[in-house]
């Protein structure tokens, strides 16, 4: 009887300190600043807009099918269009695509980087409704590959300096800005201006890219738009595993075949996923958006010790971007085996896409694979990976200067870090600033944000407005102070 009042005894303390916790867990007080409406010609930016959509940049790893034309054909508009930028900015070009322009500030010691690409994924023409690089405006919206990655991006950033530039504005520190045109191909347009900004000493303290935007109904219990931004990246992953062997007719199979070897093994790879992780971007997530779920989720965010195991299995069975937040992942994308249905395969192979996240690298995936698998007769091979990005710290004028921003061109929404699960120029600059961010400043419906890299991209007008609104105000003001 004592050990069973004992055991009641800390039941009644663990619930009381759960619901302690939990109603202690409630929203941080974060006031949207007042932003007067900036003043925007819209009808001009829209215009440029449809002109920088009409240059076909589609980027192919095979330069073959690169129309160089193109390329020059959106580079020869930047100084027709943003004749105070071409005229106040000192321009370089690092390489074949990159375009670099630096504003000088009056103090050199602290620059930041305004980043965006200018290059497109390739198109299939015949599953858009509308042509993909005609620019047409249809119905209230903008039309064209790049509309959302990232040329409006591209077009707000030097919108926003022009406009400045012309009304006499200079920012404290010096701003660079930076455009690549391989981003799509992982090129080396970056690269190369991260080469020429430590050849000539520079090393920026704040740098924006693409990456999260304003969301909604990504977060359970949260109804609230959502401001997203990444604090790290996932590190790409392609693997390939490949079964090779004397092949044969298929009318006299062995026992295990190595397509029925390789099924296995991508069986017990998606029934074996990676373990849970809690990095610091997604820990910040869960802090700032579990305040303001409902009472059942504010508990097991507010809680974690103890609904840890919890969390995991829920995101585990819900698979998705939340599943993605805490494990690194792997995608079977591509299979190969033979060309006729009565021939046995020599080689055959699968392959994977992953997405490493936190203490995983490239090394410790394979092994970790190689021992699910539990077969030496297939060979796990990487194709190309990358570590997972360093994370970025969530302090400093850079950060919170970009928060006013957000908080100021979208008041309703709810600011948060989180893990960025695709991969950008941007992880190149954390080797030498550890303020690194990635934030399209937009909102975007789960609609459009499966248009990226798909049929039909394109952009509500207003939307082209609100993003040049939120270049001004993060350089006005983290710029300016």
């Amino acid at each position: 009887m004592i050990i069973l009042w004992i055991v009641l005894g800390l039941l009644a303390a663990l619930i009381a300190v759960l619901l302690i916790r939990t109603l202690q867990f409630t929203p941080k007080a974060a006031p949207a600043p007042e932003a007067a409406p900036e003043k925007i010609d819209s009808a001009r930016a829209i215009d440029h807009l449809q002109q920088l959509i009409r240059a076909k940049t589609v980027s192919y790893r095979d330069k073959a099918l690169e129309d160089d034309g193109e390329f020059d054909k959106l580079e020869a508009l930047l100084p027709q269009f943003y004749p105070h930028v071409a005229a106040h900015c000192a321009f370089h070009k690092p390489g074949k695509r990159s375009l670099l322009f630096h504003w000088q500030g009056k103090a050199h010691d602290k620059p930041g980087v305004l980043m965006a690409h200018y290059d497109v994924v390739p198109v299939d023409e015949a599953g858009w409704q509308h042509p993909a690089f005609d620019g047409e405006i249809r119905e209230g919206e903008l039309w064209g590959r790049g509309t959302l990655d990232t040329k409006t991006t591209f077009l707000a950033i030097l919108e926003a300096a022009d406009d400045l530039i012309a009304q006499g504005f200079i920012p404290h520190q010096d701003l660079y800005l930076a455009f690549a045109g391989d981003e799509e191909i992982c090129g080396d347009g970056c690269p190369t201006i991260i080469r020429w900004l430590q050849e000539h000493k520079i090393q920026p303290d704040f740098v924006l890219d693409e990456g999260g935007a304003v969301v909604e109904n990504v977060f359970p219990g949260v109804k609230a738009p959502c401001a997203l931004i990444g604090t790290g990246e996932k590190g790409p992953m392609d693997v390939k595993f490949i079964v090779e062997g004397a092949g044969g007719h298929s009318s006299t199979p062995p026992v295990k075949t190595a397509i029925g070897m390789l099924s296995k093994a991508v069986a017990r790879i998606e029934k074996h996923p990676f373990p849970f992780q809690l990095t610091p971007p997604a820990k910040g997530l869960f802090d700032t958006l579990g305040r303001h779920s409902t009472f059942l989720y504010r508990m097991i965010f507010a809680n974690l010790w103890c609904f840890k195991p919890v969390l995991n299995l829920f995101c585990r069975m819900s698979g998705g971007e939340l599943n993605a937040l805490v494990r690194t992942t792997v995608a079977f994308t591509q299979m190969e085996g033979s060309q006729a249905s009565n021939v046995l395969p020599p080689r055959a192979w699968i392959g994977a896409n992953m997405r490493l996240i936190g203490s995983d690298t490239t090394q410790s995936a394979k092994a970790r694979l190689e021992k699910i698998i539990g077969n030496d007769k297939i060979r796990v091979e990487i194709a190309h990976g990358m570590n997972p990005s360093p994370v970025s710290v969530t302090e400093g004028p850079g950060w919170e200067g970009l928060q006013q921003a957000i908080r100021a061109t979208w008041p309703e929404a709810i600011v948060s870090s989180y893990l960025m699960l695709a991969c950008s120029d941007s992880r190149h600059y954390s080797q030498i600033c550890p303020h690194v961010y990635r934030f399209s400043a937009m909102a975007l419906s789960k609609a459009q944000r499966g248009m990226i890299h798909a049929h039909d991209e394109r952009i509500p007008l207003d939307t082209i407005e609100t993003t040049i609104a939120f270049y001004l105000r993060l350089i006005k003001g983290f710029a300016a102070n």
